[in-house]
């Protein structure tokens, strides 16, 4: 069974001064007009899971209107287990709590991961490659909590190279210095990167078989370092970043900025062969996020042993019918499914009776 949100409370968050909202097993229905909270809700559930927030907001735009703090806190039962977690945010920070002791951000989604599909997802294929390095970059930090200070400490390290960068008359000295921390902190990234994307690979062509029959969906890691580095160890990495480095120090200087490593990276999708970023259709852009999506729900069951909430904001009016009906197969599939509408006529009527609705404007 795993883990489910069995309750969410939340005092002072977003736009809500007080709620409580009872979640099913299966999936339940947030509906409601634009602008009551429906997006707020999903954003505290994914806070109490995955330790951030997509809408990269500050402390102090979480906390309602004229209120000095705000309190998230969620109820988690499953296989004899109940586990309380909770955030409380105040103007410049944010602390979480498991079981009423404090905890790191971090430490949450070794309790029950979450995946969050919303609109902006579905540009995912031709949006630029930070987005796509971001989308792998998020669910790698949820996946393995080592994950997050090995990117944490590279773009650190990035960051004080290109200061060094800047300057008028930069030391070459402690540059070297700066070249050997990045090249090993930029292959010890890729190294895990590259485990990462090749877990979701796995899954993600299989995946798009069931939603487009007939094409063949493919994906590949593009790196600024310009050579293939499958099955490279992370020594032979660190090597060939440090060459490239090397060899690019006067572009480097001229353009005052690192030009090669993981931050200047991207993922490649083709369709039978074709760019799907500059051939695919609306729909089979659109098909590839919705399998991304779906093959990480099913790498997270791999990495923790259980189902993770997936979390669908406002998708299924921007879905068609066909990729509706995948949609809907795969959540009926035992995942725990938290999905936002203003217009329950998206869902299939045999769906609606196994689900649970809930009027967040009521």
């Amino acid at each position: 069974m795993g883990l489910h949100v069995k309750t969410l409370g939340m005092r002072d968050w977003r736009n809500f001064g007080e709620k409580s909202i009872d979640f099913a097993d299966g999936m339940t229905i947030l509906a409601g007009r634009n602008a009551v909270g429906k997006t707020n809700t999903v954003e505290a559930l994914q806070m109490l899971t995955a330790g951030v927030t997509f809408r990269k907001a500050k402390p102090s735009q979480q906390v309602r209107e004229d209120c000095a703090a705000a309190k998230i806190s969620a109820r988690l039962e499953g296989d004899g287990r109940v586990i309380d977690v909770s955030c409380e945010v105040e103007d410049k920070r944010r602390r979480f709590f498991k079981n009423g002791k404090k905890c790191s951000s971090q430490d949450l989604p070794e309790t029950l991961m979450s995946v969050l599909f919303n609109p902006d997802d579905l540009s995912f294929v031709k949006r630029g490659a930070s987005y796509r390095r971001d989308e792998l970059d998020s669910f790698g930090r949820q996946a393995n909590r080592g994950y997050a200070k090995v990117l944490s400490a590279y773009l650190r390290s990035v960051e004080q190279r290109n200061r060094l960068l800047k300057e008028d008359y930069p030391d070459l000295a402690l540059l070297d210095a700066w070249d050997a921390s990045v090249s090993l902190g930029g292959a010890t990234l890729l190294a895990a990167r590259l485990r990462l994307f090749d877990r979701l690979r796995h899954y993600l062509r299989d995946i798009y078989r069931e939603i487009a029959t007939g094409e063949e969906l493919d994906c590949r890691y593009v790196s600024s370092l310009g050579e293939d580095l499958g099955g490279r160890t992370r020594e032979e990495l660190c090597d060939l970043f440090a060459r490239k480095l090397e060899e690019g120090r006067q572009d480097d200087l001229r353009r005052q900025q690192t030009l090669v490593g993981p931050q200047r990276d991207d993922i490649a999708f083709t369709i039978d062969g074709r760019d799907a970023r500059a051939y695919g259709s609306q729909g089979q852009q659109r098909s590839i996020v919705l399998a991304w999506k779906m093959a990480e729900v099913r790498l997270s069951q791999e990495v923790v042993g259980e189902q993770p909430l997936l979390l669908l904001d406002d998708v299924m009016s921007e879905l068609d019918e066909g990729r509706r009906d995948a949609m809907t197969r795969f959540v009926q599939s035992g995942i725990q499914t938290v999905v936002t509408t203003t217009n329950l006529g998206y869902f299939p009527e045999e769906l609606l009776l196994d689900a649970k609705v809930v009027r967040i404007d009521e």
